[in-house]
Parts: structure tokens; C-alpha cells; sequence
């Protein structure tokens, strides 16, 4: 199968404040965060809350608000790029998402799966079992699928397009937020926006 290329995801800077905004969506309010080092965080799984605590944790600094930055902030022109290309992914374009990320604080592990996820093409799915063999880790899948659960960057890693080897949908966002039907109705949402479908829910 073909693979696109992306931008590699890049090394952040630790401990200076990531910026937060959220935007509207057909799922309910979309929250985006970003550092000088990248997009942080992109989820819908849980209140705005959650996830500036989960921002401080990884980032180690309170983030700020996007109507709280100077207008040449960086961060905010990153906000500003990200909000546009997630608005034009959700109207069903292909949005290729060539923006870069901030994965601080995740293990070398996760890092080697997200960077998988991303590869997979717009309109496409993926096995989990298959992601561990675009890395080079066959036989891994379970552990990929830990990894998985454990993106935080919703959408622009695309693990929505991850489903288990069967054709059902597998797990989606961990166990963060929501009941596991809730999950899986917020995954087979977004496969819609791509024209994908997956079988019936595994319970």
C-alpha cells in the first residue's frame, strides 16, 4: 500500500506554556492545544478541564487561552492553522495535516506507533496488527493498540482509522472518557467523514 509522507513528529520544549482553544463540532466541543513545539492535543474525550491538568502534567505549565495571545504569537498562528485544517477535514475534505506535533512526555514506544497511525492514508483503514507490521513489529498488536488508546492527538493522528483485524471497530480514545458504546459511536462518526465503515461494535 502506498504511504504518504509526513512531517516528522518533532522534539518539544518542556515547561513553557502550551496555548488552548475550542472549536464546535458535529461530536460536541473539540479541544485543541499547541506548544512552540507543536500540536499537543487535540480530543473531544472529556471536559476542557481535563485536559489543561493533563497539559500541565505533560507540559509542566498552565496554558493559556487562544484570545489571551499577542496576534505574531507563534502559538496562536499554529492554533489558528490547526482549527482551519480540522474544520476542513470535518466538511469532508482530505486534509493532509502537514503540521507539526509536540508528543512530550511519550515513550519511545508510542512514538514509534503514532508516527504508524499517521502514515495511514485518508479513506483507509488500518489493523492494529497491521500498524505493528508497518513498523516492524509483528506479532505486537496488543501493544500497539495500548499505544493507541494513548494518542492525544485526536484526528491528526489518525488512530480513528485503526480497527481490529475483523473488521469491528476496536477501542477508541482508551478509557479517558465516556462508556466504551460512546467511544465507538465517536469512532464510527469520524470513519463516516472518510466514506469508511466498520462492522458492529465488539461489546
Amino acid at each position: 500500500m502506498h504511504r504518504r509522507i509526513v512531517p516528522q513528529l518533532d522534539t518539544p520544549t518542556n515547561g513553557r506554556p502550551a496555548a488552548i482553544t475550542t472549536l464546535p463540532s458535529p461530536w460536541g466541543p473539540l479541544h485543541v492545544a499547541v506548544t512552540f513545539g507543536g500540536v499537543a492535543a487535540v480530543s473531544w474525550l472529556g471536559p476542557i478541564d481535563d485536559v489543561r491538568a493533563w497539559l500541565v502534567r505533560r507540559h509542566g505549565a498552565t496554558p493559556v487561552d487562544r484570545g489571551d495571545l499577542a496576534d505574531d504569537d507563534p502559538r496562536r498562528r499554529l492554533l489558528e492553522r490547526t482549527v482551519r485544517a480540522l474544520e476542513r477535514w470535518m466538511a469532508g475534505e482530505r486534509e493532509p495535516f502537514d503540521l507539526p506535533l509536540d508528543l512530550a512526555g511519550a515513550s519511545a514506544w508510542d512514538r514509534a506507533v503514532l508516527d504508524g497511525v499517521r502514515r495511514i492514508p485518508w479513506g483507509t483503514s488500518e489493523s492494529y496488527g497491521g500498524v505493528a507490521r508497518m513498523i516492524g513489529r509483528p506479532g505486537a498488536a496488543r501493544a500497539v493498540g495500548g499505544a493507541v488508546g494513548r494518542n492525544p492527538i485526536g484526528v491528526i493522528i489518525p488512530c480513528h482509522r485503526v480497527i481490529a483485524g475483523d473488521g469491528t471497530l476496536g477501542g477508541y480514545g482508551g478509557d479517558a472518557w465516556g462508556s466504551h458504546q460512546e467511544r465507538q459511536e465517536l469512532k464510527r462518526a469520524l470513519l463516516r467523514v472518510e466514506g469508511l465503515a466498520a462492522a458492529n461494535p465488539t461489546v
